[in-house]
């Protein structure tokens, strides 16, 4: 892809300033995926109710994924996203407020989760739907813009994993959360300075009523567009494997062995490897197939996946995690690319919207299964099983006849 040129001056600033967005948001989010279910698993004892608690999230979440796209395109791109990193701020900070003044409870716990998480899909797809115009302002070629998008944001989900991890150890899980609270206001300031076309106030009044019928439009446009079908319904069961994992599996068995610091260790070398691999396709990703790219990084890193749960001695099992990250890194810029450059700029929300979606599909019913599988086989074979379904379903994109169009213009 060449350089994009033209008369206006080269312009960094939004496109930094949606990166330092992404970091502080990311690095939020990234806390708060190993905090709340920790703190489900302290207040019950049960993996099972963590699971329930993830699952009770995901529902309301599916809602607000679909429907994220088309608030992205009526509202406008970056109001979204700051009033994202606003209602996520107000979530996290009520879980120590509220445990100093009234107590923690389960149901309070779920309550505060949904919360937060609604609103998740929103901001990320606003950030995502802005990446072109930042990209042109800073007059660099889009598929580059959307790996170092996703290195970010890659790397701050999971190392704001990791260090989530390191926290609890060291002050426990209520006062965990004010760390993803100063993130978020971070992010709310950064994205103010994002302004780039397209980002503001639409033109046209915002018509709720409209809604449905263009969310309908969306769905449409993605299931008639063979490459971005195929990578929807790949993403939905492939992540939806993966999730119960990151989020249950992992928690639970660091936490059975009574070494939360090696859930943090855990994590952090993922996001390396993820950052890793997304760096390595920004520097020679444009050089490859994309199909050959895409298929050879879902099979390796659900074979490093696999070789995960079968639990070897730490020191292999992190170089298992460096491996599944780094296969798995070029993914996310990759489906991006895709996504921007097949949608229509007045589509572009509500299709980056949905694609966003069908990767949590899954998330409910996985959820909902993995607590009484921990309960009746024990975390490893649970491990095991994911982690076969994970593998299966990643090594059958190179049956997808579709996704040979993703090599042509």
């Amino acid at each position: 892809m060449t350089r994009v040129t033209g008369a206006a001056p080269r312009r960094l600033l939004p496109f930094v300033a949606l990166e330092v967005s992404a970091l502080t948001s990311g690095m939020g989010n990234g806390v708060v995926m190993v905090a709340f279910p920790w703190l489900a698993l302290e207040l019950t004892g049960s993996p099972t109710a963590a699971g329930v608690m993830s699952a009770i999230t995901a529902l309301p979440l599916l809602v607000s994924l679909v429907f994220s796209g088309v608030g992205v395109d009526m509202f406008g791109r970056r109001r979204v996203a700051i009033g994202a990193d606003a209602i996520s701020l107000v979530a996290v900070a009520l879980v120590p407020v509220l445990g100093m003044l009234v107590g923690l409870s389960f149901p309070l716990l779920v309550l505060l989760s949904v919360l937060g998480a609604v609103v998740d899909p929103a901001g990320i797809t606003a950030r995502e739907a802005m990446l072109p115009e930042a990209a042109g302002a800073a007059q660099m070629p889009l598929q580059r813009a959307n790996g170092i998008h996703e290195a970010v944001w890659s790397a701050a989900t999971l190392v704001g994993a990791g260090v989530g991890g390191f926290a609890l150890a060291e002050i426990g899980g209520e006062r965990t959360l004010w760390l993803p609270a100063g993130l978020f206001v971070l992010g709310i300031v950064a994205m103010a300075l994002v302004t780039v076309p397209g980002s503001g106030r639409p033109a046209t009044r915002p018509d709720v009523r409209q809604a449905w019928p263009q969310t309908v439009a969306g769905v449409r446009f993605v299931w008639r567009e063979p490459v971005l079908r195929a990578i929807a319904l790949l993403g939905a069961v492939v992540v939806g494997f993966w999730l119960p994992i990151e989020g249950i599996v992992l928690p639970t068995y660091f936490q059975d062995i009574g070494r939360p610091d090696l859930l943090g260790v855990t994590v952090v070398v993922l996001g390396v490897g993820a950052v890793v691999g997304t760096l390595a396709f920004v520097a020679f990703g444009q050089r490859l197939p994309r199909r050959a790219l895409y298929v050879s990084s879902m099979t390796v890193s659900g074979a490093a996946v696999v070789g995960m749960a079968l639990v070897p001695p730490f020191p292999i099992f992190l170089g298992l995690c460096l491996l599944a990250g780094v296969a798995y890194g070029p993914i996310g810029p990759l489906v991006n690319t895709e996504m921007q450059e097949r949608a229509p700029n007045e589509m572009r929300g509500r299709v980056v919207g949905l694609m966003v979606a069908t990767d949590q599909l899954g998330g409910p019913l996985t959820y909902f299964l993995i607590g009484p599988l921990i309960t009746a086989l024990g975390v490893t074979s649970a491990f095991l099983i994911m982690a076969c379904g994970v593998f299966a379903l990643s090594l059958s994109a190179v049956f997808v006849r579709s996704l040979r169009q993703m090599d042509s213009p």
